[in-house]
């Protein structure tokens, strides 16, 4: 029978298609050919890009030039630019103002045939570091009002280059998603005093039917209401509304949870093309007593058709319960990470 499940944040319902039900190996991903095609993000092609805005290098090194190991430059092609006033209006009815905001990459290694869960623990402790910096600077321009931190990994996922990469997009308006979730859980707050994404936590450690990993400071978990097929949650253990607000310890776990996260994805589902959001507190609301900062992992391993854009229900062949399971039950240490080309094959 199937089972229709509710988002306890959004209010949003799930269908759980056990009849359709799916076990990892009945996905199928689409192989992501290696092109050898030329990379701007390639260390020795710094010019190719725009000039960086911060970079974690070499000592000695310059700016724009190779010894980098982390480094973030605005989107070429950005979606809002930075230059200008918003220019709040409106037409008859309808509200408009100008595209004003911030778009960059964070290029996440110098080197094009590695992938993030290849990266040594450090060295993804540097890419945090890079979005908490960039949050952090970018929450000073009273223009902006959220700052949204992705990952796209795969065609599938949205992805145009290979070489693995971050996106930051601040915007001068909270996005409605967010809006929803906050709403949510302050709805909640109100009503029993207590943060849902707490409760949350506390829930899933104690059953463990939908658990993954359970650090000291972190936990991650397949959703009740998982939308898709082995979303997973990273959250903090300890309640924090802003991603930004982040210290040395709480980064040096969250690298050790995430690597381990997409490792466990990447063998139980033949390295899937992937989603990776940060959702976190906007930046003139710091310090919210009912909002959760986490990460949302979603492997495309389903299509959005007809019936999820005209009813905002979403249909999840894999009962979450299943697919933690599965996640549990695989060895790391069986999966070495793997490599998205070598460099024979990426040179132009």
């Amino acid at each position: 029978m199937p089972e229709l499940r509710k988002d306890p944040i959004t209010g949003r319902w799930i269908i759980i298609a056990t009849e359709r039900a799916k076990r990892p190996t009945d996905f199928i991903t689409e192989d992501q050919p290696v092109k050898a095609s030329f990379c701007p993000f390639c260390e020795g092609n710094e010019d190719k890009t725009p000039p960086e805005i911060i970079a974690y290098r070499e000592k000695g090194s310059a700016a724009n030039t190779p010894g980098w190991r982390v480094r973030v430059v605005p989107n070429k092609f950005p979606a809002l630019k930075i230059e200008g006033n918003l220019n709040k209006r409106g037409e008859g009815i309808y509200d408009k103002m100008n595209g004003i905001g911030a778009h960059e990459v964070i290029i996440e290694t110098p080197h094009h045939d590695i992938s993030l869960t290849a990266l040594e623990d450090t060295h993804v402790q540097e890419v945090l570091w890079a979005y908490r910096d960039r949050l952090i600077d970018l929450k000073k321009d009273t223009r902006f009002v959220y700052g949204m931190l992705f990952k796209n990994v795969g065609v599938a996922a949205g992805a145009s280059l290979e070489h693995t990469h971050s996106q930051l997009i601040v915007t001068p308006t909270v996005p409605k998603a967010v809006l929803e979730e906050m709403r949510g859980s302050e709805a909640f707050y109100n009503y029993r005093g207590r943060c849902i994404f707490c409760d949350m936590i506390e829930q899933e450690v104690e059953s463990e039917d939908r658990l993954v990993f359970n650090l000291s400071n972190f936990i991650a978990f397949e959703p009740f209401a998982a939308r898709f097929p082995f979303e997973t949650w990273i959250l903090p253990k300890r309640h924090n509304s802003n991603f930004e607000n982040l210290q040395k310890l709480g980064i040096e776990e969250l690298a050790t949870i995430i690597k381990g996260v997409l490792m466990k994805l990447e063998k139980a589902l033949d390295y899937p093309p992937y989603n990776f959001v940060i959702h976190t507190g906007p930046f003139d609301r710091s310090d919210l007593s009912y909002y959760h900062w986490h990460i949302e992992v979603i492997p495309r391993l389903t299509k959005v058709a007809g019936f999820e854009w005209g009813t905002d229900f979403y249909i999840n062949p894999v009962p979450p319960e299943n697919a933690a399971q599965f996640l549990r039950e695989i060895k790391l240490d069986e999966a070495p990470p793997r490599n998205v080309g070598t460099p024979e094959e990426k040179k132009p």
